[in-house]
């Protein structure tokens, strides 16, 4: 009969390295890498060979497995899994690094900074004090060899060898009989008598002075060598000095170390050692402390070790976001964070929480969202943003926040090169649609001009022909004068992409119309594009050849670089109308004077409400916008400025207050909007926006605007402004006569652009509408008026306190 044996090593859930790793401290134990077999997960293996002959040694190793093995707590090397055989012993543990050899690499880099010696050695002294004062402990081994660093750079005391109890009931202290070890012992253990007088502590006190001077200056020569500090911090120094006299009963308990050193001015007084002590009861904290604690941690995180960042705060704020409702605070720190780890870990521990963090309903959350989305749109894939982002984040459209709505417009600059065909050529361009004609900020208008200049090369080649040229010229007939500068230089901008005949037929004679615009800002970009496109149609007479070259672009699909040709174009094109709307959004965040008579959405509390009725820009704002285009101008034409990814967006962020008074995303109007819009059956008041050819497309101009009141008194017209001459004229502005004529409203030929109808019909009705109202209010007033009369006099006047009786 065969017996098969089982051997326990073998099965034995861990894999170690065959030769010990570096630093492997003095005794009887070694130390090796190890994995997990099932998962991989590193670990730290401690192994000891049983010899024959060495039983003393073996008591010691096994008293030292026991030992590790029941006592836990966060500064001592925790214990995962263990082997004991009557060959070997084996000690698992979370992987760590001896704390020699971690210098030593820290070292190579630059050397580890005091923030991360402070935390080290504030854990060491915790471990301690719970060893002495809880369990009533000697360790009787702390040196450099007993110390070991976790991947967080966390500092866990180890080497149990030769720990005692203090009672005594556990009879003498084991004997070392390692010399590296017993030049750490204290002078008062060399005196025979036992007649010093000393606390249980004063042994391990001495031992941490000597590990104090070994972290700061090297490898202990000679016990001698600890009279001079060396390079010991000046406000360690004298509590380190404690730590060495030659009086035992002088040493300090290890929690009377822990409070002088965190006192005031102290060494381990510092932000880090305060941030490690909040993570650690993060838990009982409040969330008003919680909430405090994060926004204070974004400050602190570049002077943190990167291994700490990694491993112990992202944990926290993943945690913080998962089960302690943090709301948006987590993200400044939590994306400062990710840009330590790898692409692989990035995804899989910051993508899930970004996801996620999209579907909140805190308004607060979301704005910051699209504000930081730089910096991880390039790790989301184009399923993950057609399926779980874009949903979300189009619903910002609707918002009646503007904040949020310029917002989630300048985030599709960065979504739209992940945008599937449906989503960019239909739902994004709706959206569009209805921002450039309806929302009352004009600056929004702007910028959705801008954006969609720049998204202009990713839109399919139909898409293209039916939006862009109907869109710019769309944004040219604004009554505000920025989103009119985006018309134009988003013509420029995509000039590659138009064919001759629409530069020609459609394009330029847009253009033309905007030399004699009342604002100067407007009339120089005009000159500029109709000299491009007119030098691409007087090259191509030249030389019919070149017709394919120059429309190579026209009827190709989408490409991010089919921009590049028009490099020098987009730069002043997007530069010059961003900054202009970021000076219009600083100066003036209320809605221009020229806006059109466009549906009003409600106002949020703390933003200014729009101006009720419609008015073209008034003379002041000319000046206003010249003065602020000189300097660029100047700029302009010093340099082609080929800036196209520098333009400043500008803002229309709000107070965190007014954020906080609006923290519920999906309000009552909003919900029924969203849901309209995201159900294509459903016919509602959007529905007007869902094809390009009804009321509302980009085929649909702007209103024209009703004529201006008379100017403030003390006001100056364009007549009377310098339009960049050397020095006054008596001949008059050639433009001043303008306003004048488009006051005089004369009828356009047939065949010229004015063949829309710019009065807008829905003004004329709403007007007869609000007569209406007006009328019968007015009726039914006299009529309760009248009824109130007629019972006064039938009844008569009563007196007070009395009863009339019939």
């Amino acid at each position: 009969m065969w017996f098969f044996v089982r051997d326990p090593v073998r099965d034995f859930p861990f894999e170690l390295s065959p030769e010990p790793a570096e630093g492997s401290p003095p005794g009887p134990w070694a130390l090796h890498r190890g994995r997990k077999k099932a998962t991989g997960s590193p670990v730290s293996i401690f192994v000891y060979d049983v010899k024959p002959g060495a039983e003393e040694q073996t008591q010691v190793a096994k008293a030292a497995f026991k030992r590790l093995k029941t006592l836990r707590h966060p500064n001592i090397l925790a214990y995962i899994d263990g082997l004991e055989t009557d060959k070997c012993l084996h000690a698992v543990t979370e992987a760590v690094t001896p704390l020699g050899v971690y210098l030593k690499t820290r070292a190579e880099a630059g050397g580890p900074k005091e923030l991360e010696l402070s935390w080290g050695l504030h854990q060491i002294v915790k471990a301690l004090s719970f060893l002495v004062n809880d369990c009533s402990l000697i360790h009787n081994n702390v040196c450099m060899a007993a110390v070991f660093v976790d991947r967080a750079g966390e500092w866990k005391l180890g080497g149990l060898d030769y720990m005692y109890s203090a009672q005594g009931n556990g009879g003498a202290p084991p004997c070392k009989g390692i010399p590296e070890l017993e030049q750490y012992d204290p002078p008062e253990l060399a005196d025979s008598s036992g007649r010093a007088a000393r606390e249980k502590w004063s042994a391990d006190m001495w031992r941490l002075g000597c590990l104090i001077w070994e972290v700061f200056n090297g490898p202990l020569p000679r016990a001698a060598a600890l009279r001079n500090p060396g390079k010991i911090p000046k406000s360690l120094v004298p509590h380190y000095c404690e730590l060495v006299g030659a009086n035992p009963k002088m040493r300090p308990n290890p929690a009377r170390f822990l409070q002088n050193c965190r006192a005031p001015g102290g060494f381990m007084n510092n932000r880090f050692v305060e941030t490690n002590l909040f993570l650690e009861e993060i838990q009982i904290k409040e969330p008003a402390e919680k909430q405090k604690f994060f926004q204070e941690l974004s400050k602190s995180l570049d002077s943190f070790p990167e291994d700490f960042c990694r491993h112990k705060v992202l944990p926290q704020l993943l945690t913080a976001f998962e089960f302690g409702n943090a709301g948006a605070v987590v993200l400044t720190p939590l994306f400062k964070v990710g840009k330590f780890l790898s692409a692989e870990e990035y995804q899989q521990k910051i993508i899930p929480v970004v996801v996620k963090m999209f579907s909140s309903t805190d308004r607060a959350m979301r704005i910051r969202l699209l504000q930081q989305m730089e910096q991880f749109i390039q790790y989301l894939d184009e399923p993950t943003v057609n399926t779980q982002i874009f949903p979300h984040v189009v619903h910002g459209f609707l918002d009646t926040n503007p904040a949020i709505r310029e917002q989630t417009v300048k985030s599709m600059l960065l979504l739209a090169p992940k945008l599937n065909e449906a989503n960019l050529n239909v739902e994004l361009m709706k959206h569009f649609a209805r921002l450039q004609a309806k929302d009352e900020q004009g600056p929004i208008r702007c910028n959705t001009t801008v954006c969609l200049g720049k998204i202009g090369s990713y839109l399919s080649a139909s898409t293209r022909h039916r939006v862009l040229t109907s869109a710019f010229s769309r944004a040219t007939k604004d009554p505000f004068a920025p989103s009119r500068v985006a018309g134009v230089l988003g013509f420029a901008a995509t000039h590659n992409l138009y064919s001759m005949n629409d530069c020609a037929h459609k394009i330029l004679p847009v253009l033309c119309g905007l030399t004699v615009d009342p604002e100067k800002s407007v009339r120089d970009q005009a000159f500029k594009a109709i000299r491009s496109f007119l030098s691409k149609l007087e090259s191509v007479s030249e030389d019919p050849t070149q017709l394919a070259e120059v429309e190579k672009d026209v009827h190709a699909a989408s490409s991010p670089g089919m921009g590049g040709a028009a490099a020098s174009w987009a730069g002043w094109a997007v530069t010059g109308v961003s900054s202009l709307t970021s000076k219009l959004i600083r100066a003036h965040p209320t809605v221009a004077p020229g806006e059109p008579n466009v549906s009003q959405r409600p106002t949020p509390e703390g933003l200014p409400a729009p101006a009720p009725t419609p008015a073209p820009p008034t003379p002041t704002a000319s000046g206003h916008w010249e003065a602020q285009e000189e300097g660029k101008d100047t700029a302009e034409d010093s340099s082609p400025a080929d800036r196209w990814d520098d333009e400043d967006w500008g803002s229309l962020e709000e107070a965190e207050s007014v954020l906080a008074q609006q923290d519920n995303w999906s309000t009552a109007g909003q919900a029924s909007r969203a849901g309209q819009t995201s159900n294509p059956d459903h016919k509602s008041p959007e529905s007007e926006w869902s094809s390009w050819e009804a009321e509302g497309s980009w085929e649909q101009g702007w209103q024209e605007p009703r004529p201006q009141e008379p100017p403030p008194e003390g006001t100056q017209l364009a007549s009377e402004y310098n339009w960049g001459g050397p020095e006054p004229s008596d001949k008059g502005d050639p433009f001043a006569d303008l306003l004048a004529r488009r006051e005089a409203g004369t009828q356009p030929r047939p065949d010229s652009w004015g063949d829309d109808n710019w009065d807008g019909l829905e003004t004329e009705s709403r007007q007869v509408r609000a007569e209406l109202a007006r009328k019968k209010r007015e009726e039914r007033r006299r009529e309760m008026e009248a009824k109130r009369a007629e019972k006064k006099a039938a009844k008569g006047p009563m007196k007070l306190g009395t009863r009339k009786l019939d």
